[in-house]
């Protein structure tokens, strides 16, 4: 079976950089994928893309070594079977508040005995190999968003779940729930609790994740402990190098 680039980097106690999908292109994704990333993860949630589209730019992504993610919309069973099914090696499950939430969503990403996951891989096998159905349940990774209050009040017991591989911190929504505006990542409470979830996840030998808006964010994370960072979008990116290419353009002197 194909290996996951993201779990051999955190066999070798490294770090993962990774780069987030919100437009619903096969050929952007292709772009993307070209730029070296070590994951892309295709956002279902809050990005623009349907099941359709992300087939098209997860077969993008495999021109390339780069590991594809999927954020699944929410804790469905249906779509998360449909993403594995398409050859996504890593879901990421948004908005998991309890022991509970984290049980099912790990279920619904294992084949029996170990989970509840339907079987039919349909493009999983083009993607990983023949013997994708031996090895999905060892090569598939889990990622739980710890995003609410309500998970913080869990978060020892979440990261007990057998089976979930890690935590991904929802900087944005763990602010908001948290009382502040959304997108203001250096609230000292938000920090706080950001290096809570951190170590309380470590302490569990779970990895970590964490969505940021800069590389300088990013490095700070990696610097913290973080074992994946997710840096902006594509749709960040595009909208930050227009500016500042206009900007430059308005600030020289036309001859």
């Amino acid at each position: 079976m194909k290996i996951n680039r993201v779990q051999e980097l955190w066999k070798n106690h490294q770090f993962a950089i990774g780069g987030w999908l919100s437009i619903p292109s096969g050929f952007s994704a292709e772009i993307m994928a070209h730029q070296g990333w070590d994951v892309l993860t295709i956002d279902m949630q809050h990005g623009l893309v349907n099941a359709s589209e992300m087939v098209s730019m997860l077969t993008a992504i495999s021109t390339t070594n780069v590991t594809p993610f999927v954020r699944v919309p929410w804790l469905e069973p249906g779509i998360i079977m449909k993403v594995l099914d398409s050859g996504s090696y890593g879901v990421i499950c948004p908005m998991i508040n309890t022991p509970e939430d984290a049980e099912r969503f790990v279920s619904y990403c294992r084949y029996a005995p170990q989970g509840t996951r339907s079987f039919g891989p349909s493009r999983a096998v083009l993607y990983a190999g023949e013997d994708y159905s031996q090895q999905a349940n060892q090569t598939v990774l889990t990622l739980a968003m710890i995003e609410t209050q309500k998970a913080l009040d869990n978060l020892d017991q979440i990261v007990s779940v057998e089976r979930l591989d890690a935590v991904f911190v929802g900087p944005s929504d763990l602010g908001l729930s948290l009382g502040y505006v959304p997108g203001n990542h250096e609230e000292p409470v938000l920090l706080e609790a950001i290096e809570t979830i951190l170590k309380t996840a470590k302490s569990h030998g779970k990895k970590t994740g964490i969505y940021t808006l800069t590389p300088e964010y990013a490095k700070r994370m990696i610097k913290l402990g973080f074992d994946y960072v997710v840096i902006s979008s594509d749709a960040r990116l595009m909208v930050a190098q227009a500016k500042q290419v206009l900007a430059d353009f308005r600030l020289q002197k036309i001859k």
